[in-house]
């Protein structure tokens, strides 16, 4: 297996570096009325992804109304001045493309993919929907059951969701990325339309809005259509800098225990408070990018050696980090012990794998290779244009901007081993983190 590594890892050196030069052809400007506007072409195939990217998440909610964001989101494909209930996804899918949404902590986006001749369509829709939407309170009551359904399925009725959450809200004590984005139930129950109007109203505006449009267009056609669908609309001169309520410092070890019947396989889980990725600073961020790949990215990283393959007392390990972020993000560590292992013994043991892993070397040989595939995805990422749509306006969204997300990829392969192992002394304090079991009801955390 060695040798066959070695020999696939020689081809991929060849082949990466012509590909690697690729830049992506990217063009931006801003209009009169504040909305930030992102160009990526690709002419191989006769297609564009249409995004429209708010500087507003669920992080921006007000308090007493978590929740409200997605539920705008959702909201958003009812009616309008000019379109009925529906009809702006039943005309994206008449003209032969998708269109979708999502929230986040820190933006929500919408979306279509369609034909390039059909890009016109698509900005007059967006821009309508904009500034236009209508709502009924038959509108409120009927997608707030759908919202809380939403809940119930992905969070009631899983104990890995719900420990999740409770860790998160652990973790932040006042900022609000301890609040699901999808809500606490017992305050989507009374979200109404009041809330929804007041979120759009202070949010959804052209000052507050990145476009970015990535297919076979070009930047001057772009621009035209922009000036004459989103151009036109007036900005929010009320609307000021984001500003979130901040995080005191956390100064003492937290712990909690989760339990639930139906739990079928308990582990420990950590997560530690982590710096996020911050514009012209991305180097702490890529150094832990590479740490948590190191630890626990797989079934080569050094966690799975130590404990699945040569202790045999774990079942599955892994390490988590996303610098993506407006504010703090985490660092997250899990341990699935294997049977008849207590999940104080597999925490211990990972505490110990932690505190080896940094009194070490870094293992040059897979640091090379974590590097190697991450350029590869990086380039096979650009393929598609509604990934490179993604990267684009969700980096901008978090606070990025186009020469971070173009520096990214040499960031991440400049980072030297001394760098990672003082990003893990940094990152790895209990006092800064929050430990968590999941386990049945009736077992003994002790």
């Amino acid at each position: 297996m060695r040798a066959l590594f070695l020999t696939v890892a020689a081809s991929l050196a060849l082949a990466l570096p012509a590909q690697a030069e690729l830049k992506d052809a990217v063009t931006t400007f801003t209009l009169d009325n504040g909305m930030d506007v992102v160009v990526i072409e690709d002419d191989r195939a006769p297609v564009v992804t249409h995004m429209v990217w708010y500087r507003a998440g669920s992080a921006d909610e007000w308090p007493g109304t978590s929740g409200v964001a997605h539920f705008l989101e959702h909201l958003l494909f009812k009616g309008t001045d000019t379109l009925a209930p529906g009809e702006l996804s039943a005309t994206v899918a008449r003209n032969g493309g998708t269109d979708n949404a999502f929230t986040s902590y820190d933006y929500t986006a919408y979306f279509q993919r369609v034909a390039a001749d059909r890009l016109e369509l698509m900005m007059r829709l967006e821009s309508d929907r904009m500034v236009n939407v209508r709502l009924s309170e038959e509108d409120i009551l009927t997608e707030r059951e759908v919202i809380i359904e939403e809940r119930n399925q992905r969070t009631e009725n899983s104990p890995g969701a719900l420990f999740r959450e409770q860790k998160n809200a652990a973790q932040y004590l006042n900022h609000r990325y301890g609040i699901p984005v999808i809500g606490w139930r017992h305050e989507m129950v009374t979200l109404d339309l009041d809330a929804a109007l007041a979120f759009y109203k202070r949010f959804y505006a052209p000052n507050n809005a990145i476009l970015v449009v990535a297919g076979d267009v070009k930047p001057d056609d772009v621009k035209a259509l922009a000036d004459q669908y989103y151009g036109v609309l007036e900005p929010n001169p009320e609307l000021s800098e984001r500003a979130r309520p901040s995080e005191p410092p956390q100064t003492a070890e937290r712990r909690l225990i989760f339990r639930d019947a139906r739990v079928a396989q308990p582990y420990v889980s950590r997560s530690y408070l982590a710096p996020e990725r911050d514009a012209g600073a991305q180097r702490e961020a890529a150094a832990l990018t590479l740490l948590a790949e190191l630890l626990g990215g797989g079934s080569t990283s050094y966690l799975a050696e130590q404990l699945q393959f040569e202790t045999r007392k774990a079942v599955y390990t892994a390490a988590f980090y996303d610098g993506e972020s407006l504010d703090d993000t985490s660092f997250t560590v899990i341990v699935v012990p294997a049977d008849g292992v207590t999940l104080p013994e597999a925490e211990a043991d990972m505490d110990k794998a932690i505190a080896d892993f940094v009194a070490k070397p870094i293992d040059m040989e897979a640091l090379e290779r974590i590097k190697m595939q991450i350029r590869a995805s990086q380039i096979y990422a650009r393929d598609d244009v509604g990934n490179l749509a993604n990267v684009y306006g969700s980096a901008l969204a978090s606070g990025l901007t186009v020469a971070d997300v173009q520096e990214w990829p040499e960031v991440l392969q400049s980072i030297t081993p001394d760098e990672i192992i003082a990003a893990a002394k940094s990152v790895f304090n209990l006092d800064r983190a929050v430990t968590g079991y999941l386990m049945k009801e009736k077992e003994d955390a002790s």
